[in-house]
C-alpha cells in the first residue's frame, strides 16, 4: 500500500475543496449575509489549505498507484469531502450538530438529496447554493473533476476513476485518462448550462435555475423550497426537469459518441433501449393505477412521468406525494429505486446494465436446462458476455443484497416501522432521497437517531461508490504489511 501517494493526492483534494468553498463565500459577500456566514467558509478553507500544505509538502518516494490504492483513495476522498463540506453549516449555526451536517453533505456529494432540514427556506442563500453545488461536483464524480484539472496525464489515475464511476465496467474514451475526464466534464457542464438557460427562459430566477440545474445534472434532489418543484406551479418546468433527469441518467459514453458524430452507434445501445422501455412501461402502469384519481389526462401523465423520472434517475425532486398512491404504484417505484438508470451516468441504483445482464443470463440458464445440448451464449451491446462478467455482476448483486440487509437491520433498531427502515435504506443506499412511509417525499430524516443517521450516511457513500471501495478501505487485509 503506497500510503504516501494516497496522502499526497488527498492533499490535492483538500486544495480543490477549499477553492470550491470560495464560491459560496463570494455569494455570502454578495448577499451581505454577515460575519456569521463569512467565517463559516473562511475557517474550513483555512483548515483545508493547512491540511493540504502538510500533506503535499513532501512528494511520495514512489509513484506506484494500483487498484488497491485507487479504491482506498476513492473511499477516503468522499469521506473527507463530506467531512470538510459539513463545517460551514455547523459554524454558521444552521445545522448545529455535526452528525446532522455530515449527513446533509454526504447526501449532497453523493447526489442523494436526503435532508434533515425541516425549514430549508431558513438557510442563507450561500448555504443553499453550497449544498446544491455539491450535487454538481459529485454527479460526474469528484475524482473525475480532480483528474480533469490536476492530473499530469499518468494512466495510474484510471484505478481511481474505475473505483468511482458507476457501472459494471469502465473504459477510457480517449488515449489519456486526463483527456477522458475532461471530455466527460465538458459534456456534463455543457448539458447543465443548457438546462440552466432553459429554466431561466421558463420563468425561474437565475438563483433558482442554478439550484435546480445543479440538482438535475447531478441527479441529486436538494431544493431551496420545502415543496420542491411544486413551489413553482408550472407544468412546463416540471416537463423540462423530468426530461432533464432522464437525459442525465443516460450513459455519458453515448453523448461522447454523439459529439464524435457517431450518433447511430449511440442509438443502437441496448442499455439505452432497456432504459427507455422501463420508463415507458412504468409510466403507463402507474397512469393506469392512478387514472381513477384524475379527471384530466395531462396532469395524470405529467405526475406519473415525472415521478418515474425522478425515481429511476435517483434524483429525488418532488411534485406529488407518492406515499399516498396505491400500493401497486409504490411497488413499481420501489422496483425503480433499486434499478436506477444507466451505467456511466450521474444516477445511483443497481444500474440498468446489471439488471439486463442478470435477466439475460437467467434466460439463457432456463434455455440451457430445457435444451442441455443447445448452448445459447449471452449477448449484450452486440458482444458475447463472458462467464467472468456474469460472475462479476452476480457477486456484486450478492454484496449489494448483503449490505442492504445489514443497513436495514441497523436502521430498524430505531425506526418506527419496517416500511420506514426499508424505505430509508432504499432511498439512501440507492442515492434517491425520498423514500417510503416516514421518509416519504413530504417528510425528511430529522427524526432519526444519530446512530441511524451515521449508518445512512455510510450507506449513501457506499452506494455512490458501489460498495467495493468502502469495503476495501475498512478491510483489515488492506492495511496488512506483506
Amino acid at each position: 500500500m503506497n500510503i504516501q501517494s494516497i496522502r499526497y493526492r488527498l492533499g490535492l483534494i483538500c486544495v480543490l475543496e477549499a477553492l470550491v468553498l470560495f464560491l459560496p463565500f463570494f455569494l455570502a459577500v454578495f448577499f451581505r449575509e454577515g460575519w456569521s456566514s463569512y467565517r463559516a467558509y473562511l475557517i474550513p478553507i483555512s483548515i483545508l489549505l493547512l491540511v493540504a500544505v502538510l500533506a503535499t509538502r513532501k512528494k511520495p518516494k514512489s509513484e506506484a498507484f494500483y487498484a488497491k490504492e485507487g479504491f482506498v483513495f476513492c473511499a477516503l476522498t468522499w469521506f473527507v469531502l463530506a467531512f470538510g463540506g459539513a463545517w460551514p453549516f455547523v459554524i454558521q449555526g444552521s445545522i448545529p450538530k455535526f452528525y446532522d451536517a455530515f449527513f446533509e453533505m454526504a447526501s449532497g456529494f453523493t447526489t442523494t438529496g436526503a435532508s434533515i432540514l425541516r425549514d430549508v427556506e431558513a438557510l442563507p442563500q450561500s448555504l443553499l447554493f453550497w449544498r446544491s453545488f455539491s450535487h454538481l461536483i459529485g454527479g460526474m464524480g469528484v475524482l473525475v473533476f480532480a483528474i480533469a484539472i490536476l492530473s499530469q496525464g499518468d494512466n495510474s489515475s484510471i484505478h481511481a476513476i474505475k473505483a468511482e464511476v458507476p457501472g459494471p465496467s469502465f473504459g477510457k474514451l480517449v488515449s489519456k485518462m486526463r483527456d477522458t475526464a475532461r471530455w466527460l466534464y465538458l459534456i456534463y457542464l455543457a448539458m447543465m448550462l443548457g438546462l440552466l438557460l432553459i429554466l431561466c427562459l421558463c420563468g425561474m430566477s437565475l438563483f433558482d435555475a442554478c439550484i435546480y440545474a445543479f440538482g438535475t445534472a447531478g441527479t441529486g434532489g436538494f431544493a431551496n423550497y420545502s415543496d420542491s418543484l411544486a413551489h413553482f406551479h408550472s407544468p412546463l418546468i416540471e416537463w423540462v426537469i423530468a426530461f432533464g433527469m432522464l437525459l442525465f441518467g443516460v450513459n455519458f459514453n453515448l453523448y461522447f459518441l454523439i459529439v464524435m458524430r457517431q450518433g447511430k452507434k449511440a442509438l443502437r445501445s441496448e442499455e439505452l433501449r432497456w432504459y427507455i422501455g422501463i420508463v415507458i412501461a412504468a409510466t403507463v402502469a402507474i397512469c393506469f393505477l392512478l387514472a381513477p384519481r384524475y379527471t384530466q389526462l395531462e396532469p395524470l401523465l405529467r405526475d406519473s412521468f415525472f415521478t418515474v423520472a425522478t425515481v429511476i434517475s435517483t434524483t429525488g425532486f418532488g411534485t406529488v406525494d407518492f406515499a399516498v398512491w396505491p400500493l401497486a404504484a409504490r411497488v413499481i417505484l420501489l422496483f425503480l429505486m433499486f434499478t436506477g438508470a444507466c451505467a456511466g451516468s450521474t444516477a445511483g441504483g443497481f444500474k440498468i446494465a446489471r439488471v439486463a445482464l442478470l435477466t439475460k443470463s437467467a434466460g439463457s440458464e432456463v434455455q440451457r436446462q430445457i435444451k442441455p445440448r443447445h448452448l445459447r451464449p449471452t449477448y449484450f451491446e452486440g458482444h458475447h458476455v463472458t462467464e467472468k462478467m456474469i460472475s462479476s455482476v452476480a457477486h456484486y448483486f450478492m454484496l449489494y443484497t448483503i449490505c442492504f440487509a445489514v443497513l436495514v437491520f441497523l436502521v430498524s433498531i430505531d425506526s418506527p416501522d419496517i416500511e420506514t427502515a426499508i424505505g430509508a435504506v432504499s432511498a439512501t443506499f440507492n442515492n434517491i432521497g425520498p423514500g417510503l412511509s416516514a421518509v416519504g417525499p413530504t417528510q425528511n430524516y430529522a427524526d432519526f437517531t444519530p446512530f441511524s443517521k451515521l449508518c445512512l450516511s455510510f450507506g449513501m457513500i457506499a452506494g455512490r461508490l458501489e460498495i467495493l471501495p468502502v469495503l476495501i478501505f475498512f478491510s483489515p487485509h488492506t492495511w496488512k504489511r506483506v
